[in-house]
């Protein structure tokens, strides 16, 4: 009897000795839909800490705020003249993050551009069109950064009802910000957050003990293939890729590769040799705007504006006057090179 109620102590302490030893790390993935594209997240814990119906609440909740693409959301109705909108942190943020890089760029960044966009067939509509100089003229008054304003009562403020905001070159880093806080907010202290191209890289990849590693797309690949023109390892950085990636032009005649990006001063599709822009920067919104702002920019522009901005990580892919694929990059860009 005794050597039973023994036996049965040693079992049920092992029970209690195991349950009480720590788990180890181990990878957590979400992957899902959202802002027409995908977005993946891959954490280090011991346990389960967020779920996929926390991510794409929260999502879709900032699609409420910043998607013109959503009727009801904030920003169209905004959009459609309804001057009563309270705007949101989201909105907000977003808002004085475009008016940041607006400033820096002299304008060549600016989320005003809406009406061009829509007037291209770029925007919801996706009917596209080729604008006349009168029509371009005609929408352009409606353009710039400087005619729109938050009033103290959190409402918007448009010189012209037919203005039109359209975030969408830096929203999507934004919502991988918005993102990476609330992983913040459970305690999550080593992941990597991706949504639709844009991502975060936050603490280090402590299982194998090394930063996060990602791939950057080749801008001539076509849609059949992946490949990756450089691997770099990150640790506490947003990136962004601008450019449009198995989109580029070829001129049947020349030759010549090339992509178009409105650009907000002239109100035309840009012909540029940048075929795409990769920025790091301390966060996703900020790479993001970056990003997009050098697309509008030439190479020699690029290269000045860096210059002023030290902070930014930057690879720059263009083509040079032999047609040629060419890289720039920024010598802290090189220091992430695998």
């Amino acid at each position: 009897m005794k050597d039973s109620k023994f036996y049965y102590s040693l079992i049920l302490g092992l029970l209690l000795w195991s349950c009480q030893q720590p788990k180890e790390d181990t990878f957590f993935i979400i992957q899902g839909e959202a802002q027409g594209s995908t977005y993946s997240i891959k954490y280090i814990a011991k346990e389960e800490m967020i779920s996929k119906i926390q991510i794409d609440s929260l999502l879709e909740t900032f699609d409420n705020s910043l998607s013109t693409y959503k009727p009801t959301s904030k920003i169209a109705k905004i959009n459609a003249g309804d001057t009563t909108v309270v705007i949101d942190k989201w909105f907000t943020d977003t808002f004085e993050a475009s008016r940041k890089i607006y400033k820096e760029t002299n304008g060549l960044f600016d989320p005003t551009i809406g009406v061009l966009v829509n007037a291209y067939g770029f925007g919801p509509g996706h009917q596209h069109h080729n604008l006349s100089q009168h029509q371009i003229d005609s929408l352009l008054q409606y353009v710039g950064f400087s005619k729109v304003k938050m009033n103290p009562n959190q409402t918007i403020h448009k010189d012209f009802p037919q203005t039109y905001f359209d975030f969408n070159a830096i929203a999507q880093g934004y919502s991988v910000d918005v993102t990476v806080n609330f992983l913040k907010s459970k305690g999550i202290q080593n992941a990597i957050v991706e949504i639709g191209g844009e991502l975060f890289a936050m603490g280090k990849n402590t299982i194998q003990n090394k930063n996060w590693v990602v791939g950057i797309d080749d801008p001539l690949q076509t849609p059949e293939e992946r490949k990756l023109i450089a691997t770099i390892a990150v640790e506490n950085l947003g990136m962004a890729t601008s450019g449009n990636y198995r989109k580029v032009i070829t001129d049947s005649i020349t030759g010549e590769k090339f992509v178009h990006t409105i650009n907000p001063k002239t109100g035309k599709p840009q012909k540029g040799s940048v075929l795409s822009t990769t920025v790091l920067a301390p966060t996703c919104v900020m790479a993001d705007g970056y990003a997009t702002a050098f697309m509008v920019m030439t190479l020699e522009q690029g290269k000045e504006f860096l210059k002023k901005h030290p902070d930014l990580y930057v690879m720059i892919m263009y083509t040079d006057v032999n047609n040629e694929l060419q890289e720039f990059q920024t010598d802290n860009f090189k220091l992430l090179l695998k």
